[in-house]
């Protein structure tokens, strides 16, 4: 004996009413928001846990959709029970959803591993979001004989509010629920929505179809995952924090996440530390070899202007504001939380040299900036983080370095960092040949900073002969940089010994790749 649910409540027409169709179909527009931001979700936390890039999120967007079209097949056995199954559907929802962000960051910080977690996360995700289609349509066609006419309408009206719904649920992640909530917290805000979406429908739409058990059921079920996830909105600050220190060695004194990175600070002693994605910028126990390698070879022997690119630490700036003949410095930094970070916790590292008169900070994204530039400066510093992603990898391109020779007098110096020719020598020599191939001469040296190991940077005019790495007379006595220890600086022994390479370019982002290869 085959069993089937009764029909929705009817119209004077005999056809389902109106009001039963629209609260669905808003129903359908909630849930489809629920499930992009689910998808959005775990893009986000691709790119920030493992670095993201072009294959991870291939692979995301070609599994999410792969198991929509699983879950839509999954789902046709119960599509006889779409009411109940549509509760449950939105339930495991909900809770797989709103879980997903504190799940992989979890796991990530305890084992150190979480790359199943996002594609278990995934699949389960996608499919869930593919089974939805099939019973909303089951649901709005119940009452009705249908005609190819009238399913191509059900059909539309499902679609339309599928897709605005998506379009809702796009708008809502970046804009409102990663930059307010954060990751962990903004995928359980999600979860919310999507079981209150889910209960409505239980309680307003389909107490006329399913039995009295089935709903109370339903109920007590969506109850359950809705008290987990206002637990976890609660307690988000306390997890994440708790899972955020277990990354670090020492204790965390200030935190940030900004819509473009994560910013951490840790203290130890003396010892301050700034990382950018877990990523480590700079340790205060030998960030002067770092920074006064990348400063002072820029100045020549008589730089007045100067412009940073990057470094929004500040670091750059204190140690060019230690030269009285600096008259202006331009400090360009895209991120506002890293300047804001800056002028407070960093403040005693960079002695207060972002709020000097003869710094203008510029809130923007370098490559953008360069673009309108007005004016050429005598000499112009590239401390950008490493390219590990495509996003940073078009700001070490000919086409960037291209850009900058509108801001670079004729006769003025460039320097960039490059990061190691011995851990990574491929991304290396893939940033000195990329530069020249902007009508740069290029002269590569390299230091030992003992946080970073052996680090690599790049000496440039425009040009054809290569400038002499040297110390700028009249600077007084440094911590680490001397003539003799720069003139070491530019030989390179066998193993770190120069490539030639293919220029890293906005079509073919190489320095990407090199970058992903992992160190040697």
């Amino acid at each position: 004996m085959t069993t089937t649910e009764p029909a929705p409540p009817e119209s004077a027409t005999g056809r389902p009413s109106p009001r039963w169709r629209a609260l669905l179909l808003a129903a359908v527009a909630a849930c489809a928001a629920c499930g992009l931001v689910y998808e959005l979700a775990l893009l986000t936390l691709s790119s920030s846990i493992h670095g993201g890039g072009i294959v991870a999120t291939s692979l995301i967007v070609a599994g999410y959709v792969a198991a929509l079209g699983a879950g839509a097949l999954a789902v046709k056995p119960l599509l006889g029970h779409a009411a109940i199954t549509f509760v449950a559907v939105e339930t495991l929802l909900g809770v797989i959803g709103g879980l997903s962000a504190a799940a992989l960051y979890v796991t990530f910080a305890f084992i150190g591993g979480s790359t199943w977690v996002l594609v278990v996360g995934t699949a389960l995700i996608g499919g869930l979001v593919g089974a939805e289609v099939p019973l909303l349509m089951t649901l709005l066609q119940r009452g009705r004989t249908a005609g190819a006419a009238d399913s191509g309408r059900v059909l539309a009206n499902l679609n339309a509010a599928d897709y605005f719904g998506a379009l809702v649920g796009g708008l809502l992640w970046p804009f409102l629920l990663l930059p307010h909530l954060g990751m962990i917290r903004g995928a359980a805000a999600t979860g919310v929505i999507n079981l209150v979406a889910a209960a409505v429908v239980a309680v307003f739409l389909l107490r006329h179809i399913v039995s009295g058990r089935q709903l109370a059921v339903a109920l007590g079920a969506l109850s359950a995952a809705l008290v987990l996830l206002v637990t976890l909105l609660i307690r988000a600050d306390g997890i994440e924090t708790t899972t955020r220190q277990r990354l670090y060695n020492d204790p965390i004194v200030a935190f940030a996440r900004s819509p473009y990175q994560e910013i951490v600070v840790t203290r130890r002693g003396d010892d301050l530390r700034l990382y950018l994605d877990g990523g480590l910028q700079f340790s205060t126990r030998d960030e002067f070899r770092y920074t006064e390698s990348l400063v002072y070879p820029a100045l020549g022997q008589g730089a007045r202007s100067v412009l940073v690119l990057g470094g929004g630490d500040g670091l750059a700036a204190r140690e060019l504001l230690r030269q009285n003949q600096i008259r202006d410095i331009t400090q360009v930094e895209l991120d506002p939380a890293v300047i804001d970070l800056a002028r407070t916790t960093l403040r005693e590292a960079n002695r207060g040299a972002l709020d000097d008169p003869r710094v203008t900070v510029v809130v923007d994204d370098a490559m953008t900036w360069l673009r309108s530039v007005d004016r050429t400066f005598d000499a112009v510093i590239v401390d950008l983080p490493d390219p590990d992603t495509p996003v940073l990898g078009r700001l070490y391109s000919t086409e960037f370095y291209a850009l900058v020779t509108r801001a670079l007098a004729p006769d003025g110096l460039m320097v960039v960092q490059a990061g190691s020719p011995y851990s990574t020598p491929t991304a290396f020599w893939r940033t000195v040949s990329t530069i020249e191939s902007a009508s740069f001469a290029v002269t590569p040296y390299h230091v030992h900073v003992p946080t970073f190991g052996d680090w690599g940077f790049a000496l440039a005019r425009r040009g054809p002969t290569p400038p002499a790495p040297t110390v700028p007379e009249g600077v007084g006595p440094l911590r680490f940089l001397n003539q003799e220890v720069l003139d070491a600086a530019t030989v390179f022994s066998a193993d770190v010994a120069r490539q030639r390479l293919e220029p890293s370019t906005l079509d073919h982002p190489r320095i990407v790749d090199d970058i992903r290869k992992g160190y040697r």
